[in-house]
């Protein structure tokens, strides 16, 4: 496939040249005794948009969750050549975290939920009220800043999760299956939703999802990895001549992409089974 999809513009070229993180062998093993990760080695560029693609209990989330400097690595390393380093080890205010779940605060309504990130950074409500307003437009929940997270949808609720994550201006953006429980219309409705706001602000985002479809759709890169412990499979560069939306989605080159990805992931699979 061949692209006509720039790198997002707002990416300094000069940063463009220097990985954002780097895994390095890194190695995971559980007090448990479960090896969740085995020399997993990954480059991650600034602008990209990546998906981590795997079957169940493959590391994806762990790989995530290491990166996000919630959890250590058993052996390996991380490395952030493009960040300034705090006293952990992890860049300094540049990565923000989206779970599963919306984990907002029940008694708080939206834009004190979104306020929270700023708030643990010494910045008052005054101050930051410009900026939660803006990123509330951003994902369209501007007219619902003094809802409470009861009277709002799942998807809803998910687009205040994205609103606090991206409050802090990082650099990169990680996601761990933040769809998987929305029906397909509101996951189809986020996926636009994602793609348009990295599109706009050329943050790095890294996608964890088990959906060949919703990665082939959002991605210019996916990462195929292998059943436990997880490793490296595949690593597919996914690029589209073509404007990511609806019409994307019925036509061929979309198709295509989604069996490209697919014989990967069964590939996957199927070493795994045999011991590879």
């Amino acid at each position: 496939m061949t692209s006509s999809q720039p790198t997002p513009s707002a990416i300094p070229a000069e940063a463009r040249r220097r990985p954002l993180v780097a895994m390095k062998q890194v190695s995971k093993v559980f007090s448990s005794g479960t090896v969740a990760l085995s020399g997993m080695t990954l480059t991650v560029e600034s602008g990209e948009f990546i998906s981590l693609l795997g079957p169940s209990g493959c590391g994806k989330s762990t790989a995530l969750r290491i990166m996000a400097g919630l959890g250590d690595v058993s052996s390996g390393t991380i490395d952030w050549p493009s960040s300034r380093i705090n006293s952990r080890g992890l860049p300094e205010g540049d990565i923000s975290f989206v779970f599963q779940e919306p984990t907002l605060m029940p008694w708080k309504n939206v834009f004190d939920n979104v306020h929270l990130p700023l708030k643990l950074r010494g910045v008052s409500k005054a101050a930051a009220r410009a900026e939660i307003m803006a990123v509330l437009a951003t994902v369209g929940l501007q007219d619902f800043a003094e809802a409470y997270p009861r009277e709002l949808s799942g998807g809803m609720k998910m687009r205040v999760s994205i609103a606090r994550a991206l409050v802090t201006k990082p650099k990169l953006l990680l996601m761990d299956e933040p769809f998987a429980a929305l029906d397909e219309i509101t996951r189809q409705k986020l996926n636009d939703d994602v793609l348009r706001l990295w599109k706009e602000t050329g943050i790095t985002v890294i996608f964890v999802t088990h959906s060949v479809f919703e990665s082939a759709y959002l991605s210019n890169r996916i990462v195929v990895m292998k059943a436990r412990p997880g490793r490296v499979h595949a690593d597919l560069p996914l690029v589209t001549s073509l404007e990511r939306d609806a019409h994307y989605r019925t036509s061929e080159e979309y198709r295509q992409a989604c069996e490209t990805v697919s014989h990967s992931l069964i590939g996957a699979i199927n070493a795994a089974k045999e011991g590879h």
